[in-house]
């Protein structure tokens, strides 16, 4: 262990000295560290360093992505991929660092599962092979654009209400669907011949609880997703007076409760930590979080609920998420925060939000909150709705709170659709700069040596910077997996302060193979005099020193 610091601290010291002889003797200070937590750095709350920033790419029904209209494409792939990318395109442009992305809508799959069929929604027959693997598509498209993909599963559904999905009809699913093999997993809600009926698998079934996480666990293994990510369907909503039939499984199941509801709680707090636990122990890196109703319970209810009166997740869908939280089963949770700022008892924006961030607070477990996208210019969620400010007055109140670490929105075709303008306006006012995932420091990582730059030259599109990284994830180092570019005008050297929000930041890049990397500034403008910095990142968004500056002139 001694010799293998010794070596990594003379690796250090004799990169600085080559970076110093060949550098103007301004910048012969050892490179800048980019750690501001123990300082009292002055920052722009209008552009954060550190911000999740994603929206949900929604696969059910097809609300995002694929489209319908690719189905009968004479090219089908192309079209799906030419979608897709445009939705990237999308996330870039508003300087979003994430997607998440439903690649399990209803116990199906969007890649080749040996466990469950491929999902209707990528060619409109369940169970079709769509001649292509869409998740290893999904991913490496993201990653190319620096983003984070977080891999959307549903747990239990299995079908969509007929006439469009199968509803109650088992005979309905994919010829090779585990619900035809297994009926005793499933059960139909509300009842078969009901209204809105469809499949569910049977959350109380200690068999189902095992194969879901398998069948989701497969792709954790096969791909290099970033997260997992599960939104509020657990147990169904409630549909009128209708009860959950699992009298059957309480029975043989009860594991010594007595009281349903808890025995149904705890069948999905395990589902929630032992899926936990299987995604750290296959690949420790790899977050896992939960996108819940947003009221856990009630005041009124409950001495720790919040000042609400609407629906309760812990009581309706049997979701205890603040107990996730507490217990620390999640790495973060995105609350559907879908409600107003005003005098709404029911569920106040401006209420919530605090009460979250007291839940989180003192753990680490990260709070990003879902915003609805999809009620902002649509009169038929009322007046409020209708203010174009809206969305972007909900982000401009999370600043008060330091807990909330970043926004989801739904969905992709809601942001796109940008009206009253919403989406451009809190782009403006919030995402105008670029900003790097919050980092998780209980998730294993190592340090990172600070890029050699070595190269600044002006070309007809801009300043290509050019670096490489030393000794990338050998020894005790962590491995680079993007960088950050800092720009700042003039010639002279940064302070560790002006690195503390994004002030500078000015763009991320994923790591390609070959030692040499390089990016272009395309924003930089001719004549003018800048100096460069740049930083290695890990797949974590630990980040390592600046580099040594380099000037433009």
């Amino acid at each position: 262990m001694k010799a293998t610091r010794l070596g990594a601290a003379a690796l250090a010291a004799a990169l600085l000295g080559a970076l110093v002889a060949g550098t103007p003797a301004q910048a012969a200070p050892a490179p800048t560290s980019t750690d501001t937590t123990s300082t009292d750095c002055v920052t722009n709350p209008a552009t954060p360093k550190r911000q999740f920033r994603a929206m949900w790419i929604a696969s059910v029904t097809n609300i995002d992505w694929p489209s319908k209209d690719s189905w009968t494409a004479p090219d089908q792939v192309a079209k799906q991929k030419a979608e897709y990318l445009a939705w990237l395109d999308l996330a870039q442009k508003l300087n979003h660092n994430a997607v998440v992305v439903q690649v399990r809508p209803t116990a199906d799959a969007f890649w080749p599962s040996p466990y469950e069929p491929w999902s209707e929604y990528l060619t409109g027959v369940r169970g079709q092979d769509p001649g292509w693997d869409p998740l290893a598509f999904l991913v490496a498209e993201s990653h190319k654009r620096n983003l984070e993909f977080h891999a959307w599963f549903n747990p239990y559904r299995v079908s969509m209400p007929a006439p469009g999905g199968a509803g109650a009809d088992l005979s309905k699913l994919a010829p090779n669907s585990p619900a035809r093999q297994h009926p005793d997993w499933v059960f139909a809600y509300p009842p078969a011949g009901v209204a809105g009926s469809r499949l569910y698998y049977n959350p109380g079934i200690p068999e189902v609880r095992e194969f879901v996480q398998t069948a989701m666990m497969d792709a954790v293994k096969r791909y290099d997703v970033d997260g997992v990510h599960f939104d509020d369907y657990f147990y169904p909503y409630p549909s009128g007076t209708y009860q959950v039939p699992d009298d059957a499984t309480f029975a043989q199941y009860n594991r010594g409760f007595t009281d349903r509801a808890d025995w149904r709680r705890d069948n999905i707090n395990l589902l929630v930590q032992e899926m936990n636990a299987k995604i750290k122990a296959a690949k420790p890196w790899v977050k896992f979080g939960v996108s819940p109703f947003g009221i856990w319970r009630n005041a009124s209810a409950d001495p720790n609920g919040s000042d609400t009166t609407g629906s309760q997740s812990y009581d309706i869908i049997s979701a205890d998420t603040r107990k996730w939280v507490k217990e620390e089963w999640i790495d973060y949770i995105v609350p559907q925060l879908y409600w107003y700022i005003g005098q709404y008892p029911a569920a106040d924006y401006a209420r919530l939000v605090p009460w979250w961030a007291e839940q989180v607070r003192g753990t680490r477990v990260q709070l990003y909150i879902g915003q609805a996208d999809y009620k902002s210019g649509d009169p038929a969620y009322g007046s409020f709705w209708m203010n174009p400010q809206e969305l972007s007055n909900h982000l401009t109140l999370n600043r008060s709170y330091p807990e909330v670490l970043g926004n989801v929105h739904f969905s992709a075709v809601q942001v796109r659709a940008n009206r009253l303008g919403a989406t451009d306006i809190y782009a403006a006012e919030h995402y105008s700069r670029p900003a790097l995932v919050p980092t998780m420091t209980h998730l294993p990582h190592k340090p990172l040596l600070f890029p050699v730059v070595t190269k600044a030259q002006r070309e007809a599109d801009g300043v290509r910077l050019s670096w490489r990284q030393p000794a990338d994830g050998k020894g005790p180092l962590g491995t680079a997996t993007s960088y950050a570019i800092y720009r700042f005008d003039g010639l002279g050297l940064a302070g560790r302060c002006d690195f503390a929000d994004a002030s500078h930041l000015v763009g991320t890049v994923r790591a390609t193979d070959g030692a040499v990397q390089s990016w272009v500034d395309t924003t930089a403008t001719d004549g003018a005099r800048y100096t460069y910095y740049v930083t290695a990142l890990d797949r974590l968004a630990n980040e390592s020193p600046a580099s040594l500056p380099r000037f433009v002139r």
